[in-house]
C-alpha cells in the first residue's frame, strides 16, 4: 500500500483532471481576462463558466461571486470589507471563541482599532450559546461572523437557527459564515440560512491552492483591500487567476454531481475508524460532537498519555499522514483555541491527532491506520 492521506481537512489531492485542465488553460488560453481580443475573451468565458458553475450550486446569481487568492482573504475581505463599509452605522462585531485564524486575527486587529467585539462561548462539542448570540446583537451590531464547520473538531453549527435569530433581532446586522470547511462536504443553503458573505477554499475539496471564493449578496457593501485595474467591480482588484478558477469550477462541479454518495461515503470511512480504534485502543476520547453529530470529514481524537507530536511522526514514518490541529496555526507553539475553549487541558490538547477524510480514501486505508494505531500507540506509552 502506498502512502495513507488523512489530513484533509489541511489540503485535498487534486484529480489528474483538475490538473491537466489548469495546464491546458495556461498552455492554450492564457490570455488577459481584461483584454477586448480573443484571447482575453476566451480567458475570460473560464471565469464566467466558474461562475455559472458557483451560482448554480449555491442557487445565487453569479455577480455575486468573486474570487480571491484563497479562505484567508476571502474571510478578511469579508471582515474588513464590512468593518471599514459600514463603521459609520456602528463599530459592534460578534464571532466565536473557535473561528480559524483568518477571522479571529482580523477580529482582534478591528478590536485593537477601535471596534467593539463580543466573543462567543462554545460547550464542550464547540456549539455556540444561541441565547449568548440573542443578548448581543445590537442596534449598531453590524457584523456576526460564524464558522459553519469548525476545522478542528468537525462541529456544525446551526447556521439557519443562527441567521434567523441574528435577522429577528437586527435585519440590518450582516450574517458572514466560513463555510470552507463544508462546502463539498454538506449542503449549503444561502437563503435558507440568511447569509449575506460566505468563504470558500478550492484546495480543501480538490481544487488547485491560491484560489478562494467570497460570495456577496448583491446589496452588501464592501470596502475594498486590494487596489488597481478595477477587476471585479473594483472590489478585488488584479488579473484573474484564470487556470486556478477554471480548475476551481471543475472541482465544485465534480464533488457536487455525487455530494451524497461522497458524503456518505466518508461518514462511513469515519464511523469505521473510530469503532476499530475503541475496539481495539484503550484510553481514547473523541473531541467534539458524537460522530453522528459531526462534519462527516472530521475525526478528532485524544490519546491519553500519548504525545501527539510524536504519534504524528511515528504514523509519518509509515507514510500515514495525519494532524495535530489547523495546519494554519500547527507551527505556532500556542495551544488550540479551539480544543481549549471546548474544556480541554494542556494534557488532553497535547494528546489530541484529527483525522479527515477525501473521497479518495478507502476502507483498506482505514484498516492499515487501526493496524498501525494498534502497535504504535501501546509501544509510546510504554517509553512515556
Amino acid at each position: 500500500m502506498n502512502e495513507i492521506y488523512f489530513d484533509n481537512a489541511a489540503t485535498t489531492k487534486p484529480s489528474r483532471k483538475i490538473v491537466e485542465k489548469m495546464v491546458s488553460v495556461l498552455e492554450e488560453d492564457y490570455g488577459n481576462p481584461s483584454s477586448l481580443h480573443i484571447k482575453g475573451v476566451v480567458a475570460e468565458r473560464h471565469i464566467k463558466n466558474t461562475s455559472r458553475i458557483l451560482a448554480n450550486i449555491l442557487k445565487v446569481h453569479e455577480d455575486e461571486i468573486l474570487y480571491t487568492s484563497g479562505g484567508t482573504e476571502s474571510n478578511n475581505l469579508a471582515i474588513l470589507g464590512v468593518a471599514y463599509a459600514y463603521h459609520r452605522i456602528g463599530k459592534h462585531i460578534i464571532t466565536t471563541k473557535i473561528e480559524h485564524p483568518s477571522v479571529q486575527k482580523v477580529f482582534r486587529y478591528l478590536e485593537e482599532n477601535g471596534f467593539e467585539v463580543t466573543y462567543l462561548d462554545v460547550d464542550s462539542s464547540g456549539y455556540v450559546y444561541l441565547e449568548q448570540l440573542k443578548n448581543s446583537i445590537k442596534k449598531d451590531t453590524i457584523l456576526v461572523s460564524i464558522m459553519h464547520v469548525n476545522n478542528e473538531i468537525g462541529t456544525i453549527q446551526p447556521i439557519e437557527e443562527i441567521g434567523h435569530i441574528i435577522k429577528t433581532i437586527n435585519v440590518n446586522t450582516i450574517f458572514h459564515a466560513d463555510a470552507i470547511q463544508s462546502f463539498g462536504k454538506i449542503p449549503i443553503s444561502i437563503k435558507k440560512n440568511t447569509i449575506d458573505l460566505l468563504s470558500i477554499s478550492s484546495h480543501k475539496f480538490h481544487g488547485p491552492k491560491g484560489i478562494g471564493v467570497l460570495y456577496k449578496k448583491k446589496d452588501i457593501r464592501l470596502k475594498p483591500l486590494v487596489f488597481g485595474g478595477g477587476q471585479q467591480k473594483g472590489l478585488r482588484a488584479g488579473t484573474e487567476n484564470v487556470p486556478a478558477i477554471a480548475a476551481l469550477g471543475l472541482a465544485a462541479e465534480d464533488i457536487y454531481k455525487d455530494l451524497d454518495a461522497n458524503t456518505k461515503h466518508i461518514q462511513s470511512l469515519k464511523n469505521m475508524l473510530w469503532k476499530a480504534l475503541d475496539k481495539n485502543i484503550k484510553d481514547i476520547y473523541i473531541n467534539g460532537p458524537s460522530i453522528e453529530e459531526s462534519a462527516p470529514h472530521i475525526l478528532n481524537i485524544i490519546f491519553k498519555d500519548i504525545r501527539a507530536e510524536v504519534l504524528l511522526h511515528a504514523l509519518e514514518a509509515r507514510k500515514i499522514y495525519v494532524s495535530t490541529g489547523s495546519a494554519c496555526s500547527s507551527n505556532q507553539p500556542h495551544p488550540s483555541d479551539t480544543l481549549i475553549n471546548i474544556g480541554l487541558n494542556n494534557e488532553e490538547i497535547g494528546g489530541s491527532i484529527r483525522f479527515s477524510f477525501s473521497k479518495y480514501n478507502t476502507e483498506e486505508e482505514v484498516k492499515k491506520c487501526v493496524q498501525d494505531l494498534a502497535e504504535i500507540v501501546p509501544m509510546l506509552r510504554i517509553f512515556k
